[in-house]
């Protein structure tokens, strides 16, 4: 815990988001093989189809000064929060098995590889965080600033040259909102559409195997179900972000979160 607090007193500046519109991609007709295999692949109710949240309602003080880029009163502490979102990216760079994708995916062990993995699994938690109100979009914006921390420090442990790191960033940046574009219009769409927006990005129109983006459509909406099963003031307090197996070995063995340790327990 003592690790976590120095962590976030370092870290006082929060990114702001600065959505990027792009043209993306349509997918070709062609692909209806894919269509074919994917017709049956989930089980799995749509998320469309899942209860949407309620509007937080708020005063008329509290809009002008949002409007005016500043954060109103959250239902807890921004110190608890950020520290739930720490956690809640450290899950995503740290449950996830890299190897498992690389692998089933045949994807190469690359730097851009492990962000495309990582890039998927934030985004997963910020479709979740998004339904907890204002406090939970409040907790989005802190978890893509501790994944932009992330990424530039491992780029200069890697020894990329600042100028080149910088510019990396940028295109970076500019492909991850595109990509929350894309996936965000794929989840609340069929499979095909999934399909279709993880061919454009995950895959990056190089998928050439219908089974592998079967497997992925099927991981989005089985990750996406069981998010959604966990209570979310334990994630607004936590954090703590279990994930399943790429490949289950028993479908019907969906397991409920351990009990949660809150952030100010031990202090």
């Amino acid at each position: 815990m003592a690790l976590l607090v120095r962590v976030l007193r370092n870290r006082i500046s929060i990114s702001q988001w600065v959505p990027v519109c792009s043209r993306l991609l349509l997918v070709s007709h062609t692909q209806g093989k894919w269509g074919r295999a994917l017709s049956g692949t989930s089980q799995l109710s749509s998320t469309k189809d899942s209860p949407q949240p309620v509007e937080e309602k708020v005063g008329a003080f509290t809009k002008i000064i949002e409007a005016m880029g500043f954060t109103g009163p959250l239902k807890y502490s921004k110190w608890k929060i950020k520290i739930a979102a720490l956690r809640m990216y450290t899950s995503c760079v740290e449950k996830t098995d890299f190897e498992e994708f690389f692998r089933r995916c045949q994807m190469p062990d690359t730097f851009n590889s492990w962000f495309l993995i990582t890039l998927l699994h934030v985004w997963m938690c910020l479709v979740r965080m998004k339904q907890e109100g204002r406090s939970g979009k409040y907790m989005c914006r802190i978890i893509v600033h501790f994944m932009w921390e992330d990424v530039e420090q491992r780029g200069r442990i890697m020894g990329v040259n600042s100028y080149i790191l910088k510019k990396n960033m940028m295109l970076m940046t500019n492909n991850f909102y595109v990509a929350i574009l894309g996936y965000d219009e794929g989840v609340l769409s069929d499979d095909r559409g999934l399909a279709a927006a993880l061919w454009r990005t995950f895959f990056n129109q190089k998928c050439e195997d219908p089974r592998q983006l079967e497997l992925l459509v099927e991981y989005v909406r089985k990750q996406i179900q069981y998010l959604d099963s966990m209570n979310g003031e334990d994630l607004l307090l936590t954090g703590e972000v279990s994930w399943r197996p790429l490949v289950e070995k028993n479908p019907q063995s969906i397991l409920k979160p351990h009990s949660p340790t809150y952030n100010d327990e031990g202090l």
